[in-house]
């Protein structure tokens, strides 16, 4: 009974959040729009993280190398996140178990413009004010790039082994020596069986003109992009600017055919839900809640491959608290730790172990594959590529020409 209740508790506050935030509309989904728009292009460059890396990687990798965070008492420190992507309880539990008090703020809704928000500071090489941040690949990348991330003292998270083995290692920082996942989604493929009339596998339904007119696909350049290349047999992750530019035209030349109904964030749900599409690109932590509430809504990893966005566990340069925020990374990634955290936010997990826990807490969460991928899908989900910010750009002007943004 009181886990019923809480459960209740937990998904009425949920839904009143969600009248005002929609977190994966801030995952830097339909960042094309922002990002443009802000001129964050701009900023971005003229504060160094520009087309090059202003660190090389040889000095990350000595720097990582030299890192030593010594073990001290836990007092106040900050911990920044995304609206509604934490269990309050495990705060409170690490709070309990370690001694200080862990600031913990919901105050990065974009990721351009929380490092707007920070940017003059990490300019200027002083600290932030916060221990963690938590950033989507694509930023996160631009920050090692650019010296604003501190190297994690892995001898404080000896829970790294837990790691997952898809995700031990990203084009941007190989070794993870700056970056720990927090949570993944997946981009796939959703459909309405009524409308269909037949289950659906391939990505390559998006181009059918059996749907002429009833698909939906996302304005977020990487993840539209990203599901033509893999359409087309490509790497994404391994994706050029050209490979991007060349997946948004083909895009484009469907759209002339009258394909699409129209190019979406996250407000795809109400026409795939009612039927007034028939197909959809998609977000799998959309998925989840969708699927309760319709059941003739299905999502699909698709055959090719589903393009994999991950947020990520980091320290700015200049922390102030590494070895707090180290320690919390090490509790995050305990297996029972994560397994509560996997089932209040219901995200791909980064940690391995936590189905069996699941299994025995909350059977319903380990049996959802949109939460749990079976193996040969976990092998076929792809990263963003790397791109400079003026790369990131052209793609974006690109996309935005395409969808009308």
């Amino acid at each position: 009974m009181r886990e019923d209740r809480a459960r209740l508790e937990r998904a009425l506050e949920r839904s009143f959040l969600e009248e005002r935030h929609s977190r994966r509309r801030f995952l830097g989904r339909g960042a094309a729009a922002a990002f443009l728009a802000s001129g964050m292009a701009g900023a971005l460059s003229a504060c160094g993280i520009s087309g090059t890396a202003t660190i090389s990687p040889e000095e990350l990798a000595r720097e990582a190398a030299a890192v030593d965070h010594p073990k001290e008492r836990i007092g106040r420190w900050t911990f920044a996140n995304w609206p509604l992507y934490m269990d309050a309880s495990v705060i409170k539990d690490f709070d309990r178990r370690y001694g200080g008090s862990c600031r913990y703020v919901e105050e990065i809704n974009d990721n351009n413009e929380f490092f707007g928000k920070v940017r003059r500071q990490l300019e200027a090489g002083r600290p932030i004010g916060r221990d963690i941040v938590v950033l989507t690949d694509y930023m996160a990348a631009k920050w090692v790039r650019a010296g604003y991330a501190s190297p994690i003292d892995k001898k404080n998270v000896p829970n790294e082994k837990h790691l997952v083995a898809n995700l031990r290692s990203i084009p941007y920082d190989e070794d993870r020596s700056y970056t720990l996942p927090y949570q993944s989604g997946a981009v796939g493929l959703g459909y309405n069986i009524k409308e269909t009339g037949r289950e659906l596998r391939s990505l390559r339904e998006f181009f059918n003109p059996e749907w002429k007119g009833r698909v939906t696909m996302l304005t977020e350049a990487y993840d539209s992009a990203g599901a033509v290349l893999l359409m087309q047999g490509k790497n994404p992750t391994q994706a050029k600017l050209d490979d991007l530019l060349d997946a948004i035209d083909a895009i484009g030349e469907q759209r002339d055919k009258g394909q699409f109904r129209k190019f979406t964030g996250n407000d795809y749900t109400t026409d795939l839900a009612k039927g007034n599409v028939a197909i959809s690109l998609v977000y799998s932590g959309d998925m989840v809640q969708l699927q309760s509430d319709n059941p003739d809504v299905r999502f699909v990893y698709a055959e090719e491959g589903s393009m994999l966005f991950t947020d990520n566990l980091m320290e700015p340069a200049k922390v102030e608290h590494p070895y707090a925020a180290e320690t919390m990374m090490n509790f995050l990634y305990e297996p029972e730790v994560a397994a509560r955290l996997c089932a209040y936010i219901n995200y791909l997990s980064p940690v391995d172990g936590i189905r069996s826990i699941l299994e025995k807490s909350d059977p319903e969460i380990a049996e959802n594959e949109l939460i749990f991928p079976p193996d040969d899908v976990r092998e076929k989900l792809y990263s963003y590529p790397s791109l400079t910010v003026a790369e990131e750009q052209a793609m974006y002007e690109r996309m935005a020409e395409v969808t009308g943004a």
